[in-house]
């Protein structure tokens, strides 16, 4: 029973790690300009394709294979500084400036949706429909044995990312003085104007953060799953399970929804496999019928 307990426990830790890191990216663009980012599971997509090609670079050019590391967080910052940018600026910033705020959140989820389904086919067009699959890349840091079940020390990786990109939010929001324009934007973007700060290059580079996260989250899964396309749909639906659990905006609810929701559905995948695809939003209705607005949401306002 207790190896049982200690396996579910750390399934759900690893499955959680990535989640967060996606669900962390939603929250954070949600929190600063208050977008629902339907695109955001495409991003984690491009992050996933772009760590597969990288393996097929590396190995087709017989390099040291531990390159595929630091080329894991290359793609995520690539991608982040690639396509967070133009997309913000041309696609996004038009449709919160002088706008009622139900005409701009319905013109942001049409518009992201539309960015959603043009990078679905952007997809297709560059690495086609067939699945690649690097799970050798997992192997390169051997193995650990908790509890007697045999877990790649790249899994466990995950979970030391995933707590180091938690706390250096919570650095950068709270003890840095860009964090603090972020956080004075998400506050009053009006009076953070008034005092100077430039909203505009705080909501750009917020949104870029937030693509990066969900690229990184892409990249480390892709080891993990069979990059293929789809895989975006299937995030960005999970992404924003885990963000009605934590309370949209909310970096700290972020982390503990992804960890509610990996344990859930690794619970799930021991006493009913049947239902470890419908776990995630069997909690979220839960929690939601006692917290409308989510574990650390609140009813006034959106805090990071």
């Amino acid at each position: 029973m207790v190896t049982t307990a200690l396996t579910v426990l750390v399934n759900g830790l690893i499955d959680g790690a990535t989640l967060f890191l996606v669900a962390a990216g939603l929250n954070l663009i949600f929190g600063v300009a208050g977008v629902l980012n339907v695109a955001h599971g495409s991003f984690y997509a491009i992050g996933a394709f772009g760590a597969a090609t990288a393996w097929v670079l590396i190995s087709q050019a017989h390099a040291p294979p531990w390159l595929i590391f630091p080329a894991l967080g290359a793609v995520a910052a690539v991608v982040g500084a690639g396509m967070g940018p133009p997309v913000e600026r041309f696609l996004l910033r038009s449709t919160y400036l002088g706008r009622s705020r139900v005409r701009s959140e319905s013109l942001q989820l049409l518009t992201t949706y539309a960015l959603f389904l043009m990078l679905e086919d952007v997809q297709k067009l560059v690495w086609g429909v067939q699945p690649y699959y690097t799970g050798d890349i997992l192997l390169l840091l051997g193995r650990t044995r908790i509890g007697g079940v045999p877990y790649t020390n790249y899994q466990l990786l995950l979970l030391l990312v995933a707590a180091g990109v938690l706390l250096g939010l919570r650095v950068f929001l709270r003890r840095t003085t860009m964090g603090r324009f972020v956080v004075a934007v998400t506050e009053n973007a009006e009076m953070a104007r008034a005092l100077g700060i430039n909203v505009g290059w705080v909501w750009g580079a917020s949104f870029s953060l937030g693509t990066a996260l969900a690229a990184l989250g892409g990249a480390l899964s892709s080891p993990e799953i069979g990059v293929s396309i789809g895989i975006g749909a299937d995030m960005v639906v999970l992404s924003f399970a885990v963000a009605a659990v934590a309370g949209l905006g909310q970096i700290e609810g972020a982390a503990l929804a992804s960890l509610l929701i990996g344990v859930g559905r690794a619970i799930a995948v021991f006493v009913a496999p049947e239902l470890s695809t419908v776990a995630p939003y069997l909690l979220m209705l839960a929690v939601l019928l006692v917290r409308p607005y989510g574990l650390l949401g609140v009813p006034e306002q959106r805090r990071l």
